[in-house]
Parts: C-alpha cells; sequence; structure tokens
C-alpha cells in the first residue's frame, strides 16, 4: 500500500444499531482525498454471529480491486456480534484496521454475562486482540490492525482524519448506517 497516493481508497464499515432485531451496516468507498466513490449497505442480526458474513459480503459485492484497506468502526457491533477481522483480511487480501475511541478494560466480562454458554463468541473476541492506543490531533483511538503494522495503520487512519478523531470513511459511513436504518425500520425491513 502506498500511503502518500492520493487516489489511495478505503471502505471505512460502520453500524447503526437501534435495539431491534436488525442492525444496519454501511460501506463507504473514500479516497485520501476524502471523495466518496462507492457505498454498500448490508444487515445483520442484533446479538448473532453473522456480523464478518455481512463485512465479506459488502466487500464482495462492490467487485472493485481499487480498494486498499477495510476500516471498520468497531469489530464488535449489534450487541456482541463479533468481527473476524483475520478472516476479513485472509479472505479479501486488504488490510483491517478496527478503531474505536473509548479507553476500557475489554468486554470479556460483558460476553460471560450476556452469553454465558457460548464459548465460540467468547473465543472470536478474545482471538482480536489488545488494541494500541495511537494519537491524532484530535485525541486517543485505539487500534487493531491485521495485514499492515500498527504504525502503518495508525499513519492511515491519520490520513483519512480530516478533524477531530473519527475518520472520515466511518464517520460517514455512521451517517449513511444511520439514514439507512431509519429507512428500514420504517418499512419493515425494506428500502423505499
Amino acid at each position: 500500500m502506498h500511503l502518500p497516493k492520493k487516489g489511495l481508497r478505503v471502505l471505512g464499515i460502520a453500524e447503526s444499531f437501534s435495539g431491534r432485531s436488525q442492525s444496519t451496516l454501511a460501506g463507504i468507498v473514500m479516497r485520501k482525498d476524502l471523495v466518496i466513490d462507492g457505498t454498500v449497505f448490508a444487515r445483520v442480526t442484533v446479538g448473532g454471529m453473522d456480523a464478518t458474513d455481512a463485512v465479506l459480503s459488502m466487500v464482495r459485492s462492490l467487485k472493485r480491486r481499487d480498494i486498499g484497506a477495510v476500516m471498520l468502526s468497531g469489530c464488535v457491533i449489534a450487541f456482541f456480534n463479533i468481527i473476524d477481522t483475520e478472516k476479513v483480511c485472509a479472505e479479501t487480501g486488504l488490510p483491517v484496521i478496527c478503531v474505536t475511541y473509548e479507553n476500557s478494560k475489554g468486554l470479556e466480562g460483558d460476553i460471560r454475562h450476556h452469553f454465558p454458554d457460548e464459548d465460540e463468541r467468547l473465543a472470536a473476541y478474545l482471538r482480536l486482540g489488545e488494541r494500541t492506543s495511537f494519537e491524532l490531533p484530535g485525541g486517543t483511538i485505539y487500534l487493531r490492525s491485521w495485514g499492515i503494522g500498527t504504525e502503518d495503520a495508525g499513519r492511515l487512519v491519520s490520513a483519512f482524519t480530516s478533524e477531530g478523531k473519527v475518520p472520515e470513511p466511518v464517520r460517514v459511513a455512521r451517517i449513511c448506517a444511520r439514514a439507512a436504518h431509519a429507512c428500514f425500520t420504517r418499512n419493515d425491513g425494506v428500502l423505499p
């Protein structure tokens, strides 16, 4: 991946989750100059284990060879629906960067509490590994990365952050996910 390249593109993915049975994911393909040139949507089950398949489906449905990385706004979404980021990296051949914004002790206790008999879910969470803090002008973010070193992941996130600490691809994806989720909710799961 050539970080200085102006046309470098990432697929930013974020969700909108409102406690219902389904959560909406939006993906935004964005160039490093912050031009948007693609969108994709998916739905996942709240409390399910289908987030990995949804992300893979999103990447594949775009049918693009110019995406340089996948940037996730969190890898534990929709009430502990865990994205297997290593699998996404392996199956797409793309580096995967997961960005979060709060320091925490982790979710192991919460997963054990809400899903006491689901060893697979806990194992999926533990495979994600530890987060690394990274300083942006707008504040501290926490990164996990696969297929790209932590420093390069931090530089890539920084290159796509115009202000604050939320990278533009996932910020715009979150806005789109909220709008799409509202449409799905009003129309019984179907976009008008």
